[in-house]
């Protein structure tokens, strides 16, 4: 078997080391638009070749789109496109996308439809490229499939099969209701992150010294805010419903903290953290 990677950073670059490690595929090809990304794909054992996107298609058994969610969508129906020209029948394109709904909607009626698995595996760092691809990323993890009605039952039985390869627990649901999940557990969490660094770093220019005190609960909740705008911009602009949904849901939270904090009533604040205590029954 071959795959191919369209992107070799970090959720296709870590695929790419476990599949290989345990044995999935025989060859691995990858597509990146970055010269100095690609070479480093292959100086470091990510892909045997760093190729065109076409020569990609045309020989690998399954091709993999791991790039941010704005690029994905229009290299889906490409894909597909050249599924149909060449008549391939065989062969199966995944994405790995954080949001689900407009790619999957993309491509609804495309003719080739059953070759395409959404997919969207839970798992990832705050960094990018392909010296952040790491072994293991993905061991015990869920892998979201939507909309698998629309999708060739072989096809979703070899990526299932794939992602078992990479040690992660399927979970099953429709597109719009993924992207939905999505808000609440990953995208708003983002969000935060990157507005908490921003407060701090406006306060930092008045106080020189404030990240000296910066402790272990600083650093682990703005870690998120070193991700790179090139996957998160197009995330939130095709989540943005939803998303701003939950942010006024965020805001309207923190400002029964303000007021309660405000009229130094210690006894609503002791409330508001008590009932958020409850997270410990869900989160370990």
């Amino acid at each position: 078997m071959t795959i191919g990677f369209v992107g070799l950073g970090l959720i296709g670059g870590s695929m790419a080391i476990d599949l290989r490690r345990r044995g999935f595929a025989d060859s691995f090809l990858g597509v990146e638009k970055d010269p100095v990304n690609a070479a480093a794909a292959v100086k470091i054992g990510l892909v045997d070749e760093a190729v065109e996107l076409d020569e990609l298609i045309d020989r690998s058994d399954i091709i993999v789109i791991s790039v941010p969610v704005g690029a994905a969508v229009q290299i889906l129906p490409q894909i597909l496109d050249v599924f149909q020209q060449k008549g391939y029948k065989d062969k199966t394109v995944i994405d790995v996308c954080s949001t689900k709904a407009q790619i999957v909607r993309g491509v609804h009626y495309h003719p080739m439809r059953k070759r395409y698995v959404a997919t969207h595996p839970m798992s990832g760092t705050e960094y990018c490229g392909p010296w952040a691809a790491m072994p293991n990323l993905f061991d015990g993890r869920a892998c979201i499939f939507a909309n698998t009605e629309e999708s060739d039952p072989k096809a979703v039985a070899t990526i299932e099969k794939l992602y078992a390869c990479l040690n992660m627990r399927p979970t099953y649901m429709n597109a719009d209701n993924h992207d939905v999940h999505t808000a609440y557990i990953s995208h708003l969490s983002h969000v935060t992150s990157f507005a908490l660094a921003l407060t701090v770093l406006d306060k930092e220019r008045d106080e020189k010294h404030i990240f000296d005190l910066a402790s272990g609960g600083f650093s682990s909740t703005a870690r998120l805010a070193k991700s790179n705008p090139e996957m998160w911009v197009p995330i939130f602009m095709q989540n943005r419903d939803n998303l701003l949904q939950v942010i006024d849901t965020y805001i309207s939270k923190m400002q029964q903290f303000r007021e309660a904090i405000d009229d130094y009533d210690s006894e609503k604040v002791y409330d508001l953290i008590a009932d958020a205590n409850r997270i410990k029954k869900i989160i370990r």
